[in-house]
């Protein structure tokens, strides 16, 4: 079956029935949205730059994203940035099952954590209703009748413009009001005891979503040397836990160095389930991720990591993907066989007083994201054994890596590479290698600065 383009070109008609519950709808309603700062098409045959939470997600031959777990409670997909604010998302969506009348297929916008989000969805009652959760708190903002069936698709749209946001299928709005849930925040597929297919999804933004293109390149950030050495071993666990589903972690988590375990298939899938997922602000710490880890940590806006170790990295042991700031203090990561660290998102990543051993590269920019950005990393004081490189960075895209007091051990012959340089590319494509070592402009470090055992 040949795949549809975007609806723009090739809109799906269909009349809407009679009671719209605002009155304040009008057809004539226009967006003021005009950039468009995010797109994805899945032809790529992947989720890159999506972080999963709940269900059973693929990309089919025809380049569209289903989830097909009908069974599963709440089932979500994320992407962009926690910081994001006036925009509209906009995806076709096709429901394939409801398993109960208040099962949902459905878009969301400006979700703050994985239960928190304006969400337009089709309901298996046959209506499209425009909510404001928060947890298991459920607000209608507005619905529709318009007999949703399986099968079909629908054209889903999301504004959110200040406190005024407003819900169209296909082109007709079908829901408009005031709320104060959230001022900004991620895009979302979501279903909830229903399965469904999900495609061209489009981000446009008058102002208040992130570029695509990098921003002009400001200088690198530096952080004050720590007088804490990096741990000489590895923890002994107090005890054990088997995790079967992912933790979110709001405000600080301690886990007594408690080893956690159980997720995913200790593999690189890309699908597999975080074992835990920050909020924005929160804290991980003390805490050992054994095997399998599933995609390690999530960190959905600024976080910060302490005393966390890795005895087997699976697919990462942590993902940046929201805000601007991310540190890694203390801890250690071992067996990875491709990074240790993996920065989706634009800002800073910190990673200092740390061990890594047997690990493809500590650290890497992403070179084929959904959306581009500048970002940076500062490593200080770290400690790398049987580690290809230390960091990749994409130097195209005015990204930088600052190095201080990095201790290669057992490396003779310094094959170990300190900052590898590659060309970023839009998602779909394989960045290339472009170069190494100091540059003193985004490969920043002396010989001094590396030490080797």
């Amino acid at each position: 079956m040949q795949k549809r383009r975007l609806p723009g070109r090739r809109p799906l008609l269909l009349a809407l029935a009679a009671g719209l519950t605002t009155a304040a709808l009008t057809a004539g309603m226009t967006s003021a949205f005009a950039a468009t700062v995010f797109s994805d098409n899945f032809d790529d045959g992947n989720t890159s730059g999506w972080s999963k939470s709940g269900g059973t997600w693929t990309v089919d031959g025809s380049g569209v994203l289903n989830q097909s777990n009908a069974g599963s409670e709440l089932a979500r997909q994320f992407a962009g940035e926690t910081s994001w604010t006036n925009y509209s998302v906009q995806a076709r969506v096709r429901p394939a099952s409801f398993g109960t009348s208040s099962a949902l297929v459905g878009l969301a916008a400006r979700s703050t954590s994985s239960t928190n989000m304006y969400r337009l969805a089709l309901l298996g009652s046959g209506r499209a209703e425009l909510q404001a959760v928060n947890g298991s708190s459920v607000t209608a903002i507005g619905s529709a009748s318009l007999g949703i069936g399986t099968g079909t698709w629908y054209t889903l749209r999301i504004e959110a413009s200040g406190s005024t946001v407003r819900g169209f299928v296909n082109g007709t709005p079908i829901a408009s009001g005031s709320n104060s849930l959230a001022g900004a925040g991620r895009i979302g597929l979501v279903t909830a005891y229903a399965s469904g297919g999900f495609d061209d999804v489009l981000v446009d933004s008058s102002g208040g979503g992130t570029p695509t293109t990098p921003p002009p390149t400001t200088p690198p950030p530096t952080t004050p040397p720590p007088t804490t050495p990096p741990p000489a071993g590895w923890p002994t666990p107090t005890s054990s836990q088997k995790v079967d589903a992912t933790i979110p972690v709001s405000g600080t988590f301690d886990g007594g160095l408690k080893r956690y375990y159980g997720i995913g298939d200790g593999g690189q899938s890309e699908s597999q389930d975080p074992m835990f997922e920050l909020a924005a602000g929160a804290t991980l710490r003390n805490v050992i991720i054994g095997a399998p880890a599933g995609d390690g940590v999530h960190c959905e806006g600024n976080c910060t990591l302490i005393n966390v170790w890795w005895e087997d990295v699976g697919e990462d042991a942590a993902t940046f993907l929201g805000g601007t700031t991310y540190t890694v203090d203390g801890g250690g990561a071992r067996s990875a066989s491709d990074k240790v660290f993996q920065h989706n998102g634009s800002g800073t990543v910190y990673i200092r007083n740390f061990r890594v051993e047997n690990a493809g590269k500590l650290y890497r920019a992403c070179g084929n994201c959904s959306t581009s950005y500048q970002r940076h990393v500062v490593i200080d004081n770290v400690i790398a054994r049987d580690t290809d490189a230390i960091a990749g960075i994409n130097t195209n895209w005015g990204d930088t890596a600052r190095f201080s007091r990095i201790t290669i051990v057992g490396d003779p012959d310094r094959e170990t590479s300190i900052c590898v340089k590659y060309k970023g590319v839009p998602k779909g494509s394989e960045p290339t290698k472009i170069g190494e070592g100091a540059d003193g402009v985004n490969c920043l470090y002396s010989p001094s600065d590396i030490t080797y055992q």
